[in-house]
């Protein structure tokens, strides 16, 4: 199945959908409160939400679900000891480290390009502390068997955050203290200060030495939490972006005193505003921002944008460098890939009227969806249901701002 998008500005008011990254946090928080009863609001099922609420099911959490919010409460009766994460990169990272505390063997599924995801870091821990466990050749399935022990845990900080938020969560429910260490340069450290913040309103207190270093105290207790989880930026982005294109949207429901590292999207786009020649956009620390800055960037005339320290973008849903220059290519921009970033020559249109591939990769269909309103002629998007992932709703929304979308069977 395919979708035709018509080129088309997008005006209205849209209630931003809560950030994922959160909604992944709270929901381990709660699942861990030994007692008693909380309360999520504002939740999204999407296929992501959806492997972690079923992740700590299996880890013993019972969690009744209504249409926006879910009750969380622990039950520590363990279903069986097989956790399918989906494509979920979260889910695997956060859960593994837990399930080391929570279960004495567990095997981690997963599709897609997840499998192959790396879980190095992890493999690496194992071995040191003489953790049993199996892989396909490095790939899931993964099959563990074993503690997690208190100890110093020393962790590269230029791989992914993910690890250090597992272990954050997993290390106060060990009878010893534990540290963490972080080597290399950090990135996408903000991922880090909303789980530390999350954790806080759970009653679990981590001090924090610096950027690199945290001492994690033992034989803490998560309290029950009534959460609300805030808009996520990291969706507003593609709304924000279109109306740095011409278009006029008012994004509700965002909280502009958040934390979340996405914010940075509010500073690019200003920094665009002032219509220099070039512009350099570092990577590290706003990943999943690069597909959606991409197409502003592409619509930039007279601009050249350099993205610089991507390099974990090839290893997302899709390797994102490739997939958005060879895509955003296809609709006529001048996207050129480099080793570790992207360098792009901004014009004033696009001229459309191809066939553009999301390769499954949710934040490449949104972000060709934006593009699309810039577009002089219509494009034909194959994969757009791979929003499911974390934004189920979008081509709703996206109608219901004057989106024109049709979807077509066999490419007619």
């Amino acid at each position: 199945m395919s979708l035709l998008i018509k080129p088309s500005l997008l005006n209205g008011k849209i209630i931003i959908p809560p950030s994922k990254s959160l909604s992944h946090r709270a929901i381990i928080c709660a699942s861990l409160c030994m007692e008693g009863e909380s309360k999520i609001n504002n939740i999204i099922f999407s296929d992501d939400i959806r492997a972690t609420i079923e992740g700590m099911k299996i880890l013993g959490a019972d969690i009744k679900e209504t249409d926006d919010f879910i009750l969380v409460k622990r039950n520590n009766i363990i279903a069986n000891n097989i956790i399918d994460c989906n494509e979920s990169g979260s889910t695997l990272r956060f859960l593994i480290p837990l399930s080391l505390v929570l279960t004495n063997e567990c095997t981690f599924t997963g599709k897609g390009r997840l499998i192959d995801r790396p879980l190095d870091v992890y493999y690496e821990i194992f071995n040191k502390f003489n953790i049993e466990f199996q892989t396909n050749n490095g790939k899931l399935p993964l099959r563990i068997k074993g503690s997690l022990p208190t100890g110093t845990y020393k962790i590269p900080g230029n791989v992914s955050s993910q690890f250090i938020t597992g272990l954050l969560f997993a290390l106060p429910l060990l009878n010893g203290n534990s540290e963490i260490n972080i080597t290399g340069a950090l990135e996408s450290k903000n991922y880090i200060d909303l789980t530390l913040d999350t954790m806080k309103k759970y009653n679990i207190h981590i001090k924090k030495v610096d950027d690199y270093n945290y001492f994690i105290k033992g034989k803490q207790e998560y309290e029950t939490q009534d959460y609300s989880v805030e808009g996520d930026f990291s969706q507003a982005a593609f709304f924000l972006a279109a109306n740095a294109l011409g278009s006029s949207i008012e994004c509700l429901g965002l909280n502009y005193d958040s934390i979340q590292g996405d914010k940075e999207i509010l500073n690019i786009i200003e920094k665009y505003s002032l219509k220099e020649k070039e512009i350099t956009i570092d990577a590290s620390q706003i990943p999943d921002l690069i597909p959606v800055v991409s197409v502003i960037a592409a619509l930039k005339e007279n601009c050249i944008t350099n993205i610089t320290n991507a390099v974990r973008l090839r290893l997302k849903e899709s390797d994102r460098l490739k997939a958005i220059s060879i895509e955003m290519n296809k609709l006529g921009a001048s996207v050129k890939e480099t080793a570790d970033g992207l360098t792009i020559k901004g014009k004033k249109s696009l001229h459309g009227g191809s066939t553009v591939n999301s390769r499954n990769d949710h934040r490449i269909a949104m972000a060709l969806a934006i593009a699309a309103t810039k577009c002089k002629n219509p494009i034909i998007l194959e994969g757009y249901q791979s929003v499911k992932k974390s934004y189920p709703g979008f081509w709703d929304d996206y109608q219901r701002l004057g989106g024109v979308v049709n979807e077509l069977c066999d490419g007619k």
